[in-house]
């Protein structure tokens, strides 16, 4: 008797983040230094913009509602910390080690992550428009919820990796590797290049047949009436 073998989803989930901040102190210094050591700090509110922090390292923090304007923190470091209602425009965490963090309802635009290395990363709600991370490498990291607006994904790593009911408006793809990449909940999937590069992330049927004409074109099929 033949044995009867059913293929199961094999498609790997990301491992979400567990923060568990501890009692934390208020932050009551100037602004950000080079190569500065945070270590159980609650900035709530604090204006960040413009400030130099390369190098800095953030530890058991909390980030709420501050601007990050031009905030420079290349290099930076960010551990088992919560950023919630973060806003600005130009930050810049090019080379940034981002593990277990928590991204919650930001308003973010032309970040620059570059290089950076997320690993068990959440990032839920809010809108990030012109995220830039060619290079960058994701594992373990779930976008929830959220509007991506033109991401920038070119070059970079990405293994288990969710989108989980947000939006992606006109993403770049080109040069991606993927594994276990989940985009069946997309809500709206837009790929601006780098649709070729889909190997390893798994779609819906649906999303199959919106991406037809770009799939078909990749390989020269022309489709008429």
């Amino acid at each position: 008797m033949a044995r009867s073998s059913r293929k199961t989803d094999t498609i790997a989930a990301a491992r979400r983040p567990e923060v568990r901040l501890p009692p934390l102190v208020p932050y009551e210094g100037k602004g950000l230094e080079p190569d500065g050591d945070y270590d159980g700090l609650c900035f709530e509110g604090t204006d960040l913009a413009d400030e130099p922090g390369p190098g800095a390292r953030f530890m058991d923090c909390a980030l709420d509602g501050c601007a990050l304007d031009r905030t420079e923190l290349v290099r930076s470091r960010f551990i088992d910390s919560v950023l919630t209602g973060v806003r600005g425009v130009g930050t810049d965490l090019a080379g940034a080690s981002l593990r277990d963090v928590e991204v919650v309802d930001a308003r973010l635009g032309g970040v620059q992550l570059h290089g950076a290395v997320l690993e068990r990363v959440l990032v839920r709600g809010g809108k990030i428009d012109y995220l830039n991370l060619r290079k960058a490498r994701l594992k373990d990291v779930v976008f929830e919820g959220c509007v991506l607006s033109e991401p920038d994904f070119g070059d970079a790593q990405l293994m288990r990796v969710e989108f989980r009911d947000c939006v992606l408006k006109r993403a770049d793809f080109s040069s991606v590797r993927m594994e276990s990449v989940d985009l069946r909940t997309v809500a709206e999937l837009d790929i601006a290049r780098g649709v070729e590069r889909l190997a390893g992330a798994v779609i819906s049927p649906a999303q199959l047949m919106e991406l037809a004409p770009a799939f078909a074109a990749q390989i020269g099929v022309r489709v008429e009436a």
